[in-house]
């Protein structure tokens, strides 16, 4: 067993009582800290470093002065922590906006060498971007985005996704709290729609939990009038991300009004649910979904792309009756039909809903062979062990 690390954390801490207004992002420093603690790690954060500030949306100047002064603080502190008592790895969830790498360059010439986790590869990205160079290592969550860090010749771990769970959720969940319903927690987008329409006229009842489900789809407001070379300029932007098939297609979508008919999802729609309620909805439903497909202008909604998310961690880990979509990788983390099922179609989903509503022992051995898996080989700190021998720490 290796000895514990002090571990630098960038983790998109805050400073406010408010949240900044960017999606959900809290929760993996409550992850990543609790995790390394408990395994006995000493966690370092930076003093009065906001790092969530910078994914809310700024003029490019304003960003270039946001990552200069929060960057040098950084490194100011790190240099002093450091000299004061080893510090033996920086590991930061960033996004490509957040980093400066003259500043990552800066660590590493300390001795510390630097670790970026990051997901949304895929959804993100068509190439891995430029400031992500200077790290010692990437811990890379899917499958398919291993070789667009091959092909920008960057050292990548695959991992799993970065989950943690408090101890009293690591037990099997009592059977006599479970629930008939066959649940899916998550926000309403247009790919979800389309899956849970399909499965609703097949005839499942599935429990929705989760904003958007019960409004009609929102028409999109008109964004404010832009120049020619405003225009021109966001184009460019997004063809770099995204390509130009996908420039076309929204453009065409412009011009075209959708024929996919409003679906009213209100009578299977329910409240979202705080952290306790959250937990409780994994664990005791008799089935707890995954969707693994995402919005893109890359793909067709009805032809979505798909990858694994924390979800495929989080539920098992939690003990629940776990079918998820099947996506690339997923074989590799779990034994698929003796830890957790997976559909491919709508069909598949509504089939094995109902097989496993029916088969209360199988529900039992896919809750205990699941959560047994993600306990052992899943967890943060199995991956800091994988991190610790690759960059020889500790």
């Amino acid at each position: 067993m290796k000895p514990p690390l002090r571990i630098a954390l960038i983790c998109q801490q805050d400073l406010g009582d408010t949240p900044h207004p960017v999606p959900a992002y809290r929760f993996w420093r409550t992850y990543f800290i609790s995790a390394l603690r408990e395994a006995g790690h000493e966690v370092l954060e930076i003093p009065a470093c906001d790092w969530a500030s910078g994914l809310v949306a700024m003029p490019a100047e304003q960003a270039r002065e946001w990552r200069e002064h929060i960057w040098a603080r950084a490194c100011d502190w790190l240099k002093g922590e450091h000299t004061r008592q080893h510090i033996d790895c920086c590991l930061s969830y960033l996004y490509p906006q957040q980093i400066l790498p003259a500043a990552i360059s800066t660590i590493r010439s300390l001795g510390v060498p630097c670790i970026n986790f990051f997901c949304d590869n895929v959804r993100e990205f068509m190439r891995v971007p430029k400031e992500f160079s200077p790290f010692d290592l990437h811990w890379v969550p899917e499958m398919k985005a291993l070789p667009l860090y091959a092909k920008a010749g960057l050292n990548a771990l695959p991992a799993p996704m970065p989950c943690w769970i408090p101890p009293h959720l690591r037990t099997l969940p009592d059977r006599d709290r479970e629930e008939s319903a066959v649940v899916f927690v998550g926000t309403r987008d247009e790919t979800r729609a389309l899956l849970f329409a399909e499965t609703i006229r097949l005839g499942l009842n599935p429990k929705l939990v989760g904003h958007g489900w019960k409004q009609p789809a929102t028409t999109t407001v008109a964004p404010p009038k832009r120049s020619r070379w405003q225009q021109l300029t966001g184009q460019a932007a997004f063809v770099r991300q995204h390509g130009f098939r996908a420039l076309a297609r929204k453009l065409a979508a412009k011009t075209h009004s959708s024929s996919m008919p409003e679906f009213d999802f209100a009578p299977y729609a329910h409240a979202v649910a705080d952290e306790t309620g959250y937990w409780d909805l994994l664990r005791n439903s008799a089935v707890c979904l995954g969707v693994n497909r995402y919005p893109s202008p890359r793909h067709n909604p009805a032809k979505p792309d798909t990858y694994s998310r924390l979800r495929d961690i989080e539920a098992p880990m939690a003990g629940a009756c776990y079918l998820t979509e099947w996506t690339e990788g997923l074989d590799a983390l779990y034994d698929l039909g003796e830890e957790i099922e997976t559909y491919r179609t709508a069909a598949e989903l509504v089939e094995k809903s109902r097989e496993l509503c029916a088969d209360a022992a199988r529900r039992d051995r896919l809750r205990r062979n699941g959560q047994r898996r993600a306990l052992r080989d899943h967890s943060i700190n199995h991956t800091i062990g994988r991190i610790a021998t690759t960059l020889g720490l500790g």
